[in-house]
């Protein structure tokens, strides 16, 4: 990963705060680069971020510059940790995904329907985990152990995270996952038409994620 895509990462949180997918100082982004962990800074909007207002930390979580992380930083780490591949990170309390994971009824292994591929192809297997203390050191092993497995995550009563081997690919995957949510509660109470298990297996084959 290059220096530029901190710049690209402070132009996707500008994009998410304009279009209504974070708000106040909610949400984090992060970016790894060589062995130094590049993260919205604590407290902050997501609209106005430059490089140099992001915080600095190594793999440890040392800070290495004078600006602090989000105190969501230990699962950003964490996932760093597990997962070599990945080089980008995007937390967000965006509505649909939120609201999803507030459902009582929502079920784990089958969090959203099988609506459209573009859901198999960015997000699928999407893992649901419980409810953890913001910032906690819970929160983050359960989240470094989750992303082992799995592209896109949703924490109940939370939100959302993706993390992508590069800053758009976290991006893209962050946005399919809320767009299929708001599908979801668009038709949720419609006849539906769903993918068979044998499109499904269509994409599986065509689209295999890699690790």
């Amino acid at each position: 990963m290059k220096p530029s895509e901190l710049q690209t990462l402070c132009e996707a949180g500008a994009n998410f705060y304009d279009r209504g997918y974070a708000f106040g100082s909610t949400g984090n982004l992060s970016a790894r680069i060589d062995r130094n962990v590049w993260i919205t800074p604590t407290g902050c909007s997501l609209k106005g971020l430059t490089p140099g207002s992001l915080a600095c930390v190594d793999l440890q979580g040392a800070r290495l510059n004078a600006n602090a992380p989000s105190k969501e930083y230990p699962f950003h780490l964490a996932i760093y940790e597990r997962r070599k591949d990945a080089k980008a990170i995007v937390h967000l309390h965006s509505t649909y995904s939120v609201a999803l994971s507030c459902l009582d009824s929502l079920n784990p292994e089958e969090p959203l329907p099988a609506i459209t591929p573009y859901y198999f192809m960015r997000v699928a297997p999407l893992a649901v985990l419980p409810y953890f203390r913001p910032g906690s050191a819970e929160l983050g092993s359960a989240v470094g152990q989750a992303a082992e497995a799995h592209d896109c995550l949703l924490l109940r009563n939370h939100g959302l995270i993706a993390l992508g081997t590069s800053v758009n690919e976290a991006v893209d995957r962050a946005e399919e996952l809320e767009e299929t949510a708001r599908l979801y509660f668009l038709v949720r109470n419609e006849p539906t038409r769903r993918l068979s298990p044998e499109q499904i297996e269509d994409l599986r084959k065509a689209f295999p994620k890699k690790r």
